[in-house]
């Protein structure tokens, strides 16, 4: 693998897992022996230290997936430990998480390309990064196998995300100069980032709502993200505007536009007021007209091109599903 493509899994394991993506040999088992300055080690350190050109969080993925032996028995639990004299032997294969990233060929609906970058329209169920579960055919692998030259970028190009289950625009980079300019545009909000969103419950009060409310991790479900007091757990100032554009007995379709990027943060916003997202199971939102994934979309982009100076306008028109679903309950929705 490519200094460039290392880059890639060391930006990802900090913000996504914090996993190990790291790239072994195809195949070599390795003969073990474990002195007495290892007495009482965990296996994975005791082992790492044996084979010190590769990562303690490599030889703890071999260790999971059962390619290690101890005594003549296989052992998978990491926390093990080891005694003076033990001998042992370990297969160094190639783990799910060192192959991540590598091109896989895949559709994808390019709106917009230039020499600098290209705007996507990312469908539904489409991941963005590799991680665990999720090891392979993510818009990363997708991105490699589009344009070799993605691979000398960090992250193949992407500057932003969308959850799995959230469809719309997203705008990656094609050139470095092109990458760290938009990085910078998105960190002082000059790329406009709208999401149309069908929530649950009619919407009362007025029209137009901003939730600046912080998010964290939720201390109850460290899986998951919520709205916290600063004050007794951490987290981040997170501000989101919401208007309503139309209103039904059981749900209301609303635009949202993010003045900050926090993980998860319109579900978490919108599930925090009461209004989850149809069928947004992680944040409370019921099944509703057929609609088998969180109801968000990503409908317009716009931003100054980074090299051009040009102002750059998309906009991606709702998915079947979710027109579907407006129709299913008499919500309108007009994209002037």
């Amino acid at each position: 693998m490519k200094e460039s493509n290392l880059i890639i899994s060391t930006d990802l394991a900090a913000q996504d897992a914090q996993e190990g993506e790291e790239i072994g040999p195809q195949s070599d088992s390795r003969a073990l022996t474990f002195g007495a300055s290892l007495h009482g080690q965990r296996v994975d350190r005791a082992v790492a230290e044996l084979v010190p050109e590769f990562s303690r969080s490599y030889c703890q993925q071999l260790i999971e997936l059962g390619a290690f032996e101890l005594n003549g028995k296989i052992v998978g639990k990491v926390s093990a430990r080891v005694r003076a004299g033990d001998v042992g032997s370990i297969e160094l294969r190639p783990t799910p998480q060192s192959q991540a990233f590598k091109p896989e060929p895949m559709t994808l609906e390019v709106v917009y390309e230039d020499a600098h970058l290209l705007v996507l329209n990312k469908p539904a169920g489409l991941v963005v990064h590799p991680a665990p579960g999720n090891w392979s055919a993510t818009l990363l692998n997708g991105l490699l196998a589009r344009d070799p030259r993605a691979c000398e970028l960090p992250r193949a190009g992407i500057v932003h995300r969308l959850d799995k289950d959230t469809s719309g625009l997203m705008v990656v980079a094609r050139t470095r100069l092109a990458m760290d300019a938009l990085v910078k545009l998105i960190a002082a909000h000059e790329v406009s980032r709208p999401y149309l969103g069908l929530a649950y419950k009619p919407w009362r009060g007025p029209v137009e709502r901003t939730i600046d409310a912080p998010i964290g991790r939720d201390p109850r479900n460290r899986l998951r993200m919520a709205v916290v007091n600063l004050e007794q757990h951490a987290g981040k100032a997170a501000r989101t505007d919401v208007q309503l554009l139309d209103n039904g007995q059981q749900a209301c379709l609303l635009r949202c536009t993010l003045h900050t990027g926090r993980t998860h943060q319109i579900r978490v916003h919108l599930s925090s007021i009461g209004h989850p997202l149809i069928a947004d199971e992680t944040y409370g939102g019921p099944d509703g007209a057929g609609l088998a994934r969180q109801a968000l979309h990503a409908y317009r982009l716009s931003f100054i091109h980074p090299v051009t100076a040009k102002l750059l306008r998309f906009e991606a028109e709702l998915p079947a599903d979710l027109q579907a679903a407006l129709a299913v309950w008499g919500l309108r929705y007009n994209p002037a």
